[in-house]
Parts: structure tokens; sequence; C-alpha cells
């Protein structure tokens, strides 16, 4: 009975695609060029300077964004969680209702970015710019995690990562 539960288990995960990154895609944003609901899985884009690049309602799960700049860039109702942030440059970039959840946003910049509606469960903001970030409440920083370091709009805190 156990054996067939599994066989039925594992059939049904072979029905279903992977949701795997697609090259083209990240080739794309590695261009400059927009790319609105794409599969960015996993996309190595640190160290890339993309300003105003549009990857709005994309799945940008697990990324590399370390030490890139992208000024401007939309990721309006992106997917970010577990992105890796640190150090980015988001000045001016739209955050409005991504999923921020568990990213390492560490020592990154968002002056003026708009964090309206973002999820910001379990992220680490040490050491991250958000003096001038639009549209933060501190019931999102209640659910995320910083330092000394980090620079909050006046008025708001954030509890000390553990």
């Amino acid at each position: 009975m156990l054996k067939q539960a599994v066989l039925a288990l594992s059939l049904s995960f072979l029905a279903h695609p992977a949701l795997a990154q697609d090259a083209d895609e990240i080739a794309r944003v590695e261009n400059k060029l927009p790319c609105e609901g794409c599969n960015l899985f996993q996309a190595d884009l640190s160290f890339r300077d993309l300003p105003k690049v549009n990857v709005a309602n994309s799945r940008l799960r697990q990324a590399d964004l370390s030490l890139s700049t992208m000024n401007g860039a939309s990721f309006r109702n992106a997917n970010l969680s577990i992105a890796n942030m640190f150090g980015g440059r988001f000045t001016s970039a739209d955050f409005t209702r991504a999923n921020l959840e568990r990213a390492v946003m560490v020592g990154a910049y968002f002056g003026s970015a708009d964090l309206t509606g973002a999820n910001l469960v379990g992220a680490n903001l040490s050491g991250a710019n958000l003096e001038t970030a639009k549209g933060l409440t501190q019931a999102q920083l209640d659910t995320a995690c910083g330092d000394a370091a980090t620079k909050l709009p006046a008025g708001l805190s954030v509890q000390r990562c553990t």
C-alpha cells in the first residue's frame, strides 16, 4: 500500500512541469529588456547595472541581486522571497506589494523606493538604508529585523536580528 502511494505521488510530480528558471527570460533581463511576469527563479543578477528594468509580477525567488544596481526598477508584485539583495542599490525602485519574505537586504540602499504593501516577514534589513523609502509602515518592520546601522524613516524602528 505504501509503495503504491509513493508511486502515485512520484507520478503526480511528473505530470506537472517544474518551475525552474527560464534562461531566455534571464537573458532578457541581463540585456536590460522588460520581462514582466518572467520566471527568474534563482537567477544570478549579481554585480549587474540594470536601471529601470521591469520585472513586475516576476518570480525572483532565491535570486542573487547582490551588489547590483537596479535604480528605478519595477518589482511590483514580484516574488523576491529568500532573494540575496546584499549591498544592492534600488534607488526609486517600485516594490509595491512585492514578496520580500526572508530576503537578505543587508547593506542595500532603498532611497525613495516604494515599499507600499511589501511583505517583509523575516527579511534581514541589517545595515540597509531605507531612510527615504516610501510606503514603509511599522507593521511591516515589526515582521523584519535589522541592526543599529539600519536607517529608517523618522518614527519607525526595527527589532534586532538574532
